[in-house]
């Protein structure tokens, strides 16, 4: 089964720093255009218009968009088809506060994105059980540095939440396909 970048459409196979290959892109053009963020995941230009008008992500400058939001809307994208939206605008929010204001931040998006990819990639081989997560968690987190006493417990948390969704995602996605091969009567699953 081939996996994608998590909240995108690009092949992906494994790896701890996933952000920074759309880094050189992002740089070239100065920011990505409204259809280049849509080809790299996938969505339509609606979607990530309404995010942004929700408050979900940050509003795009000149209408490029820029490292940060780029970070935020794969995120969401990640955990949108197992998660509501305002959930998900909710939990990101306990971590880097409003989605304007980089001042209220913990953590940069890019950096919580590449921190879910990490957690993501150790738990899809299959080397996690679902009781291992937060303690993977903590470790993929291990080298950040707090922005004050509760910064540390609330990215962990947070963090732990979005991995545990993701994943219930995939095995939903699993039992879906395997579901639709017995209602085709393929029993070799």
């Amino acid at each position: 089964m081939q996996r994608f970048v998590p909240g995108t459409s690009v092949p992906y196979d494994g790896g701890e720093s996933v952000f920074k290959m759309f880094r050189p892109l992002i740089q070239a053009t100065d920011g990505l255009s409204l259809g280049q963020v849509c080809s790299v995941t996938g969505l339509e230009s609606s979607t990530i218009q309404n995010w942004v008008k929700r408050g979900f992500v940050a509003h795009p400058v000149q209408k490029k968009y820029r490292e940060r939001q780029l970070a935020r809307i794969l995120l969401i994208a990640a955990l949108r088809d197992c998660m509501r939206i305002d959930d998900i605008g909710t939990l990101l929010e306990s971590v880097n506060g409003d989605a304007d204001d980089t001042g209220d931040d913990i953590i940069s998006e890019e950096q919580l994105y590449d921190y879910l990819c990490a957690v993501i990639g150790t738990a899809q081989t299959g080397s996690l059980s679902l009781r291992q997560i937060p303690e993977a968690v903590r470790a993929v987190t291990e080298d950040y540095v707090p922005t004050d006493d509760t910064a540390a417990g609330r990215l962990n948390a947070a963090l732990t939440v979005m991995v545990y969704a993701y994943t219930a995602c995939l095995y939903k996605k699993e039992a879906d396909k395997r579901f639709q091969m017995i209602k085709e009567k393929h029993y070799d699953c």
